[in-house]
């Protein structure tokens, strides 16, 4: 009941948003742009050690995430450039706001933490470059259980908690998911070929 009225009121807050952003006459491009630019206050905000300003701050970042592609859909501006620009912008945001944490742990003098978010950028990047780089040669790779959405939670998490166990985890998930993504990929294309190669009467 109570979360049913929160989710009509956020509603209600985010078509307001959306409102005033066609109004206004905001790009999409503009929106998404924005967004990553947000990004780099995040990673601001983590390389000084304030953590929990740096969570407002990526909230903020999520929504103009959110919204472009909303407001990209009212507008009637969907297009596969804006598609390929966001998913450019969300790689740059991700990888700028752990700098932040790599700039962070690297004043603190924690090298294995440095490390650590290192393996957690590699992660990150592959994780979309597999499932691209395997939509190339199979019809679609979704496997995986921790993409983009996933990973900011736990970045969130971390911000206004406590970061180590989060970075530990974002870490050992992603790279798991390319990896799964990886086997994934080789039975699927082995099944294509075992079914190319099958005789045409097997179907009749």
């Amino acid at each position: 009941m109570i979360s049913g009225k929160i989710g009509d009121g956020a509603q209600v807050i985010l078509k307001g948003i959306i409102a005033t952003l066609i109004f206004f006459r905001i790009r999409p491009n503009h929106l998404t742009f924005f967004g990553f630019l947000m990004s780099i206050v995040v990673a601001y905000f983590f390389a000084v050690g304030e953590f929990f300003t740096a969570g407002f701050t990526l909230i903020l970042a999520g929504l103009f995430d959110m919204v472009d592609g909303m407001v990209a859909r009212k507008l009637g501006e969907v297009t596969e450039f804006g598609a390929f620009f966001d998913s450019i912008m969300d790689r740059y945001s991700d990888l700028v706001m752990y700098l932040g944490l790599l700039i962070y742990y690297g004043s603190q003098g924690r090298d294995n933490y440095v490390i650590l978010v290192g393996i957690v950028m590699m992660g990150s990047v592959l994780t979309s470059y597999a499932r691209a780089r395997a939509e190339c040669l199979i019809p679609s790779c979704k496997v995986g259980f921790l993409e983009r959405p996933e990973r900011i939670v736990l970045l969130l998490i971390g911000s206004f908690y406590y970061m180590d166990p989060c970075l530990w985890v974002i870490a050992f998930f992603s790279n798991w998911t390319v990896i799964h993504r990886i086997l994934y990929t080789r039975a699927e294309m082995k099944g294509i070929k075992s079914l190319v190669n099958q005789p045409i009467d097997k179907y009749l």
